[in-house]
């Protein structure tokens, strides 16, 4: 697939004696919201490190936007935008000055007006001259996410972005995200949040025991799924059921 923009083949990480990574294969197509699925400690954020040039893999190869994670980490940097589980926001500025300050760390023209355009964007400018420690979890998560977007990165990783939200949040963060893929942004997401991937996600990997266990839409997760028992009306099943059944079956064997 020559439209790949993340390409992971044979991905191993080992911390101390645990095998974490056991050999990662998917490839993230351009303009893609793709949902990293899994129960925690399986291995989502590691993956998320090595991609973002923060961790090195044991063995393994893996491109973004073409370029080499291993060999050309600077470049990938200059390509990329990570968003983690936490805020990194300076909570004695404002909303703008966050804004500002990240616009003139990565060198790009016209700050504030960056600044504002951003802030118009993600809903915040009732709040712009608000310091960041007096936002909420929602706010503090938008204005994150509009810190990733300066400098117009190519592909945005969302590392678990709505951990620890409430669900109105959540939903706020959630519409940003469909946004932003709209625009023809890479998007690479890891959430245990199943219905985060369901409703977020054009493709979905389910990383469980170290590997990619399956990937695909949800229809062709849904089809992986046995059939509906039928009572009185077909249900369809959650992908709360289609990613137990397939962590199962994959146990059983």
């Amino acid at each position: 697939m020559s439209n790949a923009v993340i390409s992971v083949k044979g991905l191993k990480k080992s911390f101390k004696d645990k095998e974490v990574l056991k050999g990662v294969d998917f490839e993230v197509r351009r303009g893609e919201i793709f949902a990293l699925l899994g129960s925690n400690g399986a291995g989502k954020t590691t993956t998320v490190n090595i991609l973002s040039t923060l961790m090195k893999a044991d063995d393994g190869e893996a491109t973004v936007s073409g370029l080499d994670v291993k060999r050309q980490p600077d470049s990938v940097r200059q390509t990329i935008s990570l968003t983690g589980q936490f805020a990194a926001l300076d909570g004695m500025l404002t909303g703008r000055e966050n804004l500002v300050m990240i616009a003139k760390l990565r060198g790009v023209p016209k700050p504030a007006q960056v600044a504002d355009s951003l802030l118009a964007r993600f809903s915040l400018n009732d709040a712009a001259n608000l310091r960041a420690d007096k936002y909420s979890g929602g706010m503090k998560r938008r204005l994150d996410i509009a810190m990733s977007l300066i400098g117009t990165p190519a592909v945005i990783f969302l590392d678990e972005p709505t951990t620890g939200l409430d669900p109105e949040a959540r939903i706020e963060v959630w519409n940003t995200v469909k946004e932003l893929a709209g625009s023809g942004t890479t998007i690479l997401l890891t959430t245990q949040y199943l219905e985060e991937a369901e409703q977020l996600a054009d493709r979905i990997a389910i990383l469980h025991g170290g590997k990619v266990i399956t990937t695909g839409t949800l229809a062709e997760l849904k089809e992986m799924f046995p059939p509906a028992k039928v009572e009185y009306i077909e249900k369809q099943p959650s992908l709360e059921e289609i990613f137990l059944a397939i962590i199962g079956k994959k146990e059983e064997k």
